[in-house]
């Protein structure tokens, strides 16, 4: 990690595309996790190093890009049983606020609209440091993961296990690997 104090990267960044994951995980058939993300977003975050909670990130994500390897599954996702693409194509995570957990960790609250639903939600990341590219460009790298409820987001479709239990667990892990470019 460099050393660079957190001071010296306050400044508006971009999420870089070619670096960056934006990932969950859902537990199916009761004994399995899936794992997917999501191929088409934009994100971009104000970083205030002297003062973290004033700190800002906007992502907003093409429901319709969910890409877990499975066409038939995908296809699956984008109907309204699940992300309703067709109507609702963007989810959109805006922060709230941000604080200080240790050295390198971080909470930043903020607020997650999935179909026509919008709730508050806490990202715990962790900061991975900083590093000049070589096209000179001043990186900053995030890892983060959160946990939500996806009935709370008017997700509630599922299927009922003929040995008891259901097709599709409620809870879905949303894991986010950042590499932020710094601009200007």
């Amino acid at each position: 990690m460099s050393n660079t104090p957190l001071t010296e990267l306050t400044g508006d960044y971009v999420f870089d595309p070619a670096h960056t994951r934006i990932g969950f995980v859902a537990r199916h058939a009761m004994v399995t996790k899936v794992r997917g993300h999501f191929a088409e977003w934009e994100g971009r975050a104000h970083l205030d190093g002297g003062d973290p909670a004033n700190s800002t990130a906007t992502v907003t994500i093409k429901a319709a890009s969910i890409t877990t390897g499975n066409e038939q599954r995908d296809g699956h996702l984008r109907t309204n049983d699940f992300l309703d693409a067709p109507n609702f194509p963007d989810i959109v995570f805006t922060s709230t606020g941000s604080t200080a957990l240790g050295d390198d960790d971080y909470r930043v609250d903020g607020t997650l609209t999935i179909k026509d639903v919008t709730r508050p939600i806490s990202l715990e990341l962790a900061y991975q440091g900083s590093a000049t590219d070589p096209g000179g460009n001043l990186r900053v790298g995030f890892e983060g993961r959160t946990t939500i409820n996806r009935k709370d987001f008017g997700i509630t479709w599922n299927a009922a296990l003929e040995g008891g239990g259901v097709l599709v667990g409620d809870k879905v892990v949303l894991e986010f690997d950042v590499s932020a470019i710094r601009q200007g």
